[in-house]
């Protein structure tokens, strides 16, 4: 019930952020970064997280029910967000590590908190080390899937 009661707090505390940021992008870019966040968590998820590998487990099951829904579409925002800050930073090359570093510590963070409320239970000899992997490769992907779309818009 605890982690239920997280994933809903986190949901409305990230939408809530995400709906008073000032607009910064067109509405369709904006579409494009919420989705990339629920696709990167999903693919992971259904990656790592289950099929042959079976790294973790979200909420209860290795199957998948409601509460691992909310919990991908509780990525969109948390991309945005990443993104958001960067643009609004101007992150350059030489502060780009320093960027993604400083996400993945927080994403670790997050991650650990996660598995305190229950919501992920890592299994199979998961450790929560592993992920820095995971996170430098989606946050790098991210920021440069940003640099896409910034030099496109421009064209």
């Amino acid at each position: 019930m605890i982690k239920m009661k997280y994933i809903l707090i986190a949901l409305v505390i990230l939408y809530v952020i995400f709906f008073l940021l000032p607009k910064r992008f067109p509405r369709d870019v904006t579409i494009l970064f919420l989705i990339w966040g629920f696709a990167v968590s999903t693919l992971f998820d259904f990656t790592i997280g289950g099929g042959l590998i079976d790294l973790y487990k979200t909420n209860d099951l290795n199957g998948y029910e409601l509460f691992d829904l909310l919990t991908y579409i509780m990525f969109a925002p948390i991309s945005y967000l990443f993104i958001y800050i960067y643009d609004v930073l101007n992150i350059n090359k030489k502060a780009f590590i320093w960027y993604i570093l400083v996400w993945m510590v927080m994403g670790l963070g997050a991650e650990w908190f996660s598995t305190v409320m229950g919501v992920t239970k890592h299994q199979n000899g998961y450790q929560l080390p592993y992920s820095v992997a995971v996170f430098l490769i989606v946050l790098t992907a991210t920021a440069l899937y940003y640099e896409f779309i910034k030099f496109h818009q421009k064209s």
